[in-house]
């Protein structure tokens, strides 16, 4: 992460005594990226944070992924299955695969209840919070998200998903690295600041703010691994944290305080990019003010994909880019792969400069992309919900011959 922070109590100095009240020390545990290299957080725990009673196996659900053969573009509905039993409970063991590749996987969400604890040892998530609130329970503390949020979580981070109740269900797009999530180094500093032409800064993310401590015994822990996956049985509750100091730990940060780029021509892809992670970017397309060249096309241009497959999420707006017949609406996902150019669909572009015409200054539509450079392969979620001539919808037939 980009700045330090400190939270609850921590000793004067690292590495060294801190006593509990009864004259018992604090147990210090580090949580640090790429060993001892990388940003690293200090945790003082009542409790070990080391005593295992029991380790079970554990088998997550689904996770086979289908290549895109033949290859073509993608339109996926995950949020249309939602009450046909496919997603569980919660937002653990009842997210489905979408998407994925061998460094990264996109699941879908719709959870009701409180998962159980758990941990990514694979690498970091992204969630970005689709509708509904949630409370977000970690080692480090509680945050509080919504509706556009994206919550980060780094590699090993305890942590377990309450919906809340409110008007809207609780959905969630998340995205889980074999690796680590960042900001794009192109914002930061040497020094891991925020820099001037940055999109968002550190004012723009929300930090537990507290410890937050958990009474209770023996407690299972859902790990998922790179050899595997288990339940770890411990004697105590992970959440007996009361103080922790560093440059590692969770954070929200909403889609809504991303600032867009605009210029006199529509500015491409890479104005937008929000994070990246190993071999992938993940892009937030927010609203804007329209470009200001009196002839500019305020719509995305035709382009292909040399080196990357694109999956675009479809959160909230008009999409005026993809036009009428091509059967996007909100929550959609589509994936355009590589070797396929792919742009506006038929009418979309005369559409746009027609509103352009009648005094429309303003593009309001949001969307989450994520591009990666391995090709993308497709789990159930995707599956179960593809629309199957998606391809064909920028086909325009002449008149009198069939389609």
């Amino acid at each position: 992460m980009p700045y330090y922070r400190r939270v609850g109590q921590v000793p004067k100095k690292r590495h060294t005594t801190f006593r509990q009240p009864d004259g018992g020390l604090f147990h210090e545990e580090m949580m640090g990226a790429e060993g001892f290299s990388s940003d690293c957080s200090l945790l003082y725990h009542l409790h070990p944070p080391t005593t295992l009673t029991d380790v079970q196996s554990w088998e997550p659900e689904a996770l086979a992924l289908e290549p895109n053969a033949p290859a073509r573009p993608r339109h996926f509905r995950p949020s249309d299955l939602e009450g046909d039993g496919l997603f569980g409970e919660d937002a653990v063991l009842g997210r489905r695969l979408v998407a994925g590749n061998d460094d990264v996987e996109i699941f879908w969400a719709a959870p009701t209840t409180t998962s159980p604890l758990y941990r990514n040892a694979m690498g970091d998530e992204v969630t970005f919070v689709v509708s509904g609130r949630a409370r977000v329970e970690t080692v480090f503390g509680v945050l509080e998200v919504e509706r556009g949020d994206y919550v980060h979580i780094p590699t090993t981070t305890t942590h377990r998903w309450i919906p809340l109740e409110g008007d809207d269900p609780l959905r969630l797009l998340i995205t889980a690295a074999r690796g680590h999530i960042t900001p794009p180094a192109k914002y930061l500093s040497k020094r891991g600041q925020f820099l001037e032409h940055a999109p968002y800064c550190e004012r723009d993310l929300r930090v537990p703010a507290t410890t937050f401590l958990a009474d209770g015994g023996e407690v299972d822990v859902y790990v998922r691994h790179r050899e595997g996956s288990a339940v770890l049985t411990f004697a105590h509750h992970p959440f007996d944290v009361v103080g922790w100091d560093g440059c590692l730990y969770p954070y929200a940060f909403s889609i809504h305080d991303f600032e867009p780029v605009v210029g006199a021509i529509l500015q491409p892809p890479p104005t937008y990019q929000t994070f990246q992670g190993p071999n992938f970017v993940m892009c937030s397309f927010v609203p804007h003010m329209l470009e200001f060249h009196p002839e500019a096309i305020p719509v995305p241009y035709n382009h292909g994909n040399v080196d990357s497959d694109e999956l675009m999420f479809y959160w909230n707006g008009n999409f005026s880019s993809r036009g009428k017949t091509s059967g996007i609406q909100q929550y959609s996902m589509s994936v355009h792969p590589t070797g396929w150019s792919h742009g506006p669909h038929p009418g979309a572009v005369e559409g746009a400069l027609d509103l352009v015409e009648s005094g429309v200054s303003f593009v309001d539509e949001t969307a989450v992309m994520i591009d990666t450079f391995k090709p993308m392969r497709f789990g159930c979620a995707a599956l179960d919900s593809d629309q199957p001539d998606y391809y064909r919808t920028w086909f325009q037939p002449v008149s009198g011959s069939a389609a």
